[in-house]
């Protein structure tokens, strides 16, 4: 089977939906141009476990351009875009992504994704790298390396190497500052209110919205939330990053003090029970919860069934559940990351620089990859400025630079008052 999607009547439209993202990624678009003449993926052979979206498709074309051959899944069963599966099939990429999987199919994807015996590995949220670690041990020694896209797997990932289990070396694409600061700030948090909106409708403005984790992520949400008129409760467990919320004008409190007042809740932790059985029981009526967290962990939702009477799909990814105590909460996108599963994930523009990332990141495993030890490895601070300047120049936008001089002065150290 050379790929397994929802539907492939939907290519047509998926296409035009991959010829959009294209007109808004640029740099991924220069970086396309450029190495589909030297090709330095060629003989590469790369396993990905991502996001199914028209973004995604993107990057696809631009390592398969530059000579790799490829293989896909998607590392989350609600986030794929049909019609991009569909259309990523018909122009001859290996696929096996559909919305809606199941827990069984989901490892079968990333299974299928493997009989290439990858050379390289791209994933979100470490999925795949596990896949290989313990089911596949047998393809480590092939790799040269991978790259890692979210937070979450890169925190696993980086456990994996302290306890010396990481059988090769990855790439942390999430830490360069052209990740973290544009995608995780500015993608999540304006993606996280779109999918709200579209499962819910509700008026943001006057609303109390409790955000869970002041992260990058949960930055961009507060950020976003707060543009729209909302009051702002940010709960936290790392004293810095409550003081940087408190500094930037957000309430700051514990989450059971939140769950009383909120309207609106969204995790953005990487945490497993954020919200659990007491939090819910505390909830208003009619209050919205949901995740922009990678898994669906963050809201227990095992403690939240256990509490309800029933459930109900009110719309698209919006579940009632009926509380013993009288209330209805309403979960949406089943937990699951609601900018993905509710929406279509980060704008182009910022996926350009992540993925510009990605594909640099992989090009310097397929030349370095043997010579590095098996442990996480960040981007040099060089490609994240070659890599924001290159946004820059597509934006018409124009920087300073350093006279000789100033550079010289920089570095001397006898230079005083």
């Amino acid at each position: 089977m050379k790929y397994k999607v929802k539907d492939e009547k939907l290519a047509e439209q998926g296409l035009l939906r991959i010829e959009w993202a294209e007109s808004r990624m640029p740099v991924l678009g220069l970086l396309k141009e450029k190495y589909s003449k030297t090709k330095p993926l060629s003989g590469m052979r790369i396993s990905g476990c991502i996001h199914v979206t028209k973004e995604t498709a993107v990057l696809v074309k631009t390592l398969i351009a530059a000579g790799a051959e490829v293989s896909w899944s998607g590392c989350n069963p609600l986030s794929t875009q049909d019609d991009v599966a569909a259309a990523l099939a018909h122009i001859g990429v290996p696929i096996y992504a559909w919305h809606g999987m199941n827990t069984e199919d989901f490892y079968w994807c990333i299974n299928k994704t493997l009989e290439i015996e990858p050379t390289l590995t791209l994933d979100d949220g470490a999925d795949l790298v596990f896949t290989v670690h313990k089911e596949r041990s047998d393809l480590a020694s092939k790799m040269l390396g991978g790259t890692e896209e979210t937070t979450t797997g890169v925190h696993r990932l980086r456990a994996m190497a302290d306890d010396g289990a990481l059988k090769y070396p990855i790439i942390a694409v999430n830490d360069s500052i052209t990740k973290w600061d544009f995608d995780n700030v500015y993608g999540t948090g304006q993606s996280s209110i779109d999918g709200i909106l579209r499962a819910t409708s509700v008026l943001i403005a006057g609303k109390t919205f409790v955000v869970a984790g002041y992260g990058h992520c949960g930055r961009g949400v507060a950020m976003r939330a707060k543009g729209l008129g909302a009051n702002v409760i940010v709960t936290e467990i790392l004293p810095t990053a409550a003081l940087k919320a408190t500094l930037e004008g957000f309430q700051v409190m514990t989450m059971d003090e939140a769950s009383k007042l909120g309207d609106i809740f969204i995790t953005a932790t990487g945490m497993k029970d954020v919200m659990v059985k007491r939090h819910f029981e505390n909830l208003k009526d009619g209050a919205i919860i949901c995740n922009t967290g990678h898994y669906d962990c963050e809201l227990n939702l095992v403690d939240l069934a256990a509490i309800s009477s029933g459930k109900n799909t009110i719309r698209a990814n919006n579940e009632k559940y009926s509380l013993k105590n009288g209330k209805n909460v309403h979960v949406l996108a089943q937990g699951r990351l609601v900018n993905l599963a509710a929406a279509e994930g980060h704008p182009s523009e910022v996926m350009d620089m992540s993925f510009a990332n990605q594909f640099l990141g992989l090009i310097k495993l397929a030349k370095e990859g043997k010579g590095l030890e098996k442990k996480v490895y960040t981007l040099s601070h060089e490609q994240d400025e070659e890599v924001g300047l290159l946004k820059l120049q597509t934006m018409g936008i124009q920087i300073d630079s350093l006279t000789d001089d100033q550079k010289a002065y920089a570095t001397d150290y006898s230079a005083g008052t």
